[in-house]
């Protein structure tokens, strides 16, 4: 087991003068005692399958030893708060200032502008043009302590610019702006798909432009190593670490080249991740960055010194359906994005995936942060997690692989080259899929999506906004394939939506009814599955509970008004009945019947009696769902014919 010795685990009170053991009364544990209890409950199985694998095939071991030889990772200084950014991507910019001074008036402490086109403009983004900047930020109190971070897109310099000259036209001293600027060319082209210029002339074009801001008397950072559209295209934590790696090394090279001191240029570069809801690969994610950086600079002949590194919670783990449970995501994102150690942290509100979010859900995010700040003190403690046996064997390990795949990319010419030979996005696209099939067959369960589904729910609201498009690329643009971002939940929405959709059209969903066998004891866990599978799809169930035989469930499923069935009960009960039931229910009109579980030896006499699926724990659930609405769009082309 990774990172797991043997170890005492008996705790003590390092205040007391006895060193007094807590829990004195009991006797002391130790791993074999643990390994023991451990076997005992695994009945013959192996240890292993209690490790787990993270998308780059890092092995999670159960329990680990803690790290007595660990030491504390600099970050932000010790006892300093993270800032609390809050998003402001809407397209008006009236409105977007009104948001902005509702957010800075109740705790947010700054402000990151989302331009449309952006890394993280996920539909939404201000409109900066034509006067717009300065209209979303009027009566932003800028230089006043309140910090300010572009998401530019692929021609970012030119907001940088017009924001650069907004400080200035308001008199302002750019040294006391705390803004990031965010300059991100090579991070807006692996989003978008296409750059203005090819990197020798994008490259000088970057460094005079953050030069030029440097020369005004802005402090900076101004470029962002951005690696969240690896994230948001279904990428690994490794992935996602090299990535930003690669991309912050062009940055110091641009710079360097452009006449730039290294210690200076260093500086000037800041990071941005992606925080989801994996708290332990979270925290050693943020934790491995600032171990990866300090290597770089080492190699650049440079003392390290703690980097800038801004968080987001993820994209991909929004969904749609239930959206109340993104609040637990979120929270638990930003709770390990600041045990990580970032300096700042962009929570998005729930409802983020399914609209402009209103002043309710900017509020929620905005308060997330504040609990955790201000009631929970995390960034009382300077690296909390130091010490953990968990964390720290992450890190390490992350760091081995995430360094690995650095030294790839730049074997292969650097973060550029890679994205124009598409090797990124290939890696991408694998971890993407592997995620899918996991989200398909419900291993990674998405709570009211692809479990536990509401199919009552009410829907949430969000603001009635159009879209902000992009910007076109210019006909010279250099093309690559995009890092698309997506969401994990899509596919099951998708059929969620057609359910919907068929409500709206009969008035009914679809539907299917559980034929239950046997006594309740028999049937409630197989129906209890089944119901969750099926409505995850949008299919409603129809519990048929308390039929006694086989002409009483048949009468049932007749006035439930369903055309599909599932046959739900104990192994034993399918030995009895489920040939019969399945035989009878197929004559009744059911155009396809399904039975909860393996079918073991008795697969092909059940297929035989009528039976034409299976469903399980681990079996393909959105294969399944698509072939249930596919036969019954069928039926309903067959009845209209």
């Amino acid at each position: 087991m990774p990172g797991a010795d043997e170890s005492d685990l008996v705790m003590a009170d390092p205040t007391s003068d006895e060193n007094l053991a807590l829990a004195a009364e009991f006797p002391a544990a130790s791993r074999d005692d643990w390994r023991r209890l451990v076997d005992g409950v695994l009945k013959g199985r192996p240890f292993e399958t209690l490790v787990s694998r993270s998308y780059d095939g890092l092995p999670i071991g159960p329990i680990y030893a803690r790290a007595t030889d660990a030491t504390p990772i600099a970050g932000r200084p010790p006892g300093a708060p993270w800032g609390i950014m809050q998003r402001i991507d809407h397209p008006d910019p009236a409105a977007a200032r009104a948001q902005a001074q509702q957010d800075l008036d109740n705790g947010a402490t700054g402000l990151m502008l989302v331009c449309p086109g952006a890394v993280g403009a996920y539909g939404w983004g201000l409109r900066w043009t034509d006067g717009g900047l300065a209209q979303a930020l009027e009566g932003i109190p800028v230089g006043a302590g309140i910090a300010l971070e572009l998401d530019l897109p692929p021609q970012g310099d030119a907001a940088a610019r017009a924001l650069a000259g907004l400080v200035r036209a308001r008199g302002l001293e750019p040294s006391a702006a705390a803004i990031r600027f965010g300059l991100d060319p090579i991070g807006a082209m692996a989003r978008n798909g296409w750059a203005e210029a090819a990197w020798p002339a994008a490259a000088q074009r970057f460094a005079e432009t953050v030069a030029s801001l440097a020369r005004q008397g802005f402090k900076g950072p101004f470029a962002a190593a951005d690696a969240r559209s690896v994230h948001a295209a279904g990428g690994s934590e490794a992935q996602e670490l090299a990535f930003a790696l690669s991309v912050a090394v062009a940055y110091l090279r641009a710079l360097e080249a452009g006449g730039v001191d290294l210690d200076a240029a260093r500086g000037m570069i800041f990071f941005r991740l992606a925080a989801d809801a994996d708290q332990f690969l979270t925290i050693a994610k943020f934790r491995a960055l600032r171990k990866l950086w300090a290597r770089v600079e080492t190699a650049c002949g440079l003392a390290p010194r703690p980097v800038f590194i801004a968080a987001e919670t993820a994209w991909r783990m929004m969904t749609q359906r239930d959206p109340y449970v993104n609040m637990l995501r979120t929270t638990m994102a930003a709770f390990s994005a600041a045990v990580g150690g970032a300096d700042a942290i962009t929570v998005l509100p729930f409802t983020m995936a399914l609209g402009l979010p209103d002043s309710f859900a900017r509020r929620l995010a905005r308060n997330t942060q504040l609990v955790l700040a201000q009631e929970s003190n995390l960034a009382k403690v300077a690296d909390p997690a130091a010490g953990s046996g968990a964390v720290e064997d992450l890190t390490r390990r992350l760091c081995e692989i995430a360094w690995s795949l650095f030294q790839e990319i730049e074997r292969e010419g650097g973060a550029v080259a890679v994205l124009a030979a598409g090797l990124v996005q290939e890696k991408v696209a694998a971890v993407r899929a592997a995620r899918a099939r996991a989200v398909a067959h419900r291993t990674e369960p998405l709570t009211g999506t692809t479990e536990f589904p509401d199919l009552q729910e009410a829907p949430a609201v969000v603001l009635d906004s159009a879209p902000a498009p992009a910007e076109a690329p210019p006909p010279s643009a250099i093309r690559v394939a995009p890092l698309a971002p997506m969401r994990l939940a899509e596919p099951f929405e998708a059929l969620r939506d057609a359910s919907d959709r068929m409500r709206a059209e009969t008035g009914a969903r679809p539907r299917i009814f559980l034929a239950t066998l046997g006594a309740p004891a028999d049937f409630t866990a197989r129906a209890t599955f089944a119901r969750s599978l099926f409505e995850a799809g949008g299919i409603e169930a129809v519990a048929g509970e308390g039929t006694a035989g086989v002409e009483a469930m048949v009468a049932k499923f007749a006035a439930s008004g369903a055309r599909l069935a599932c046959l739900c009960g104990s192994d034993e009960a399918y030995e009895r009945e489920a040939a019969a039931a399945a035989q009878a229910l197929a004559r009744a009109g059911a155009e396809h019947v399904y039975l909860a579980g393996r079918p073991g030896a008795r697969e092909a006499a059940l297929k035989e009696a009528g039976v034409g699926s299976f469903v399980y724990a681990g079996c393909d659930a959105l294969a399944t769902l698509k072939a249930a609405h596919d036969i019954l769009r069928g039926g309903a082309r067959e009845r209209r014919g």
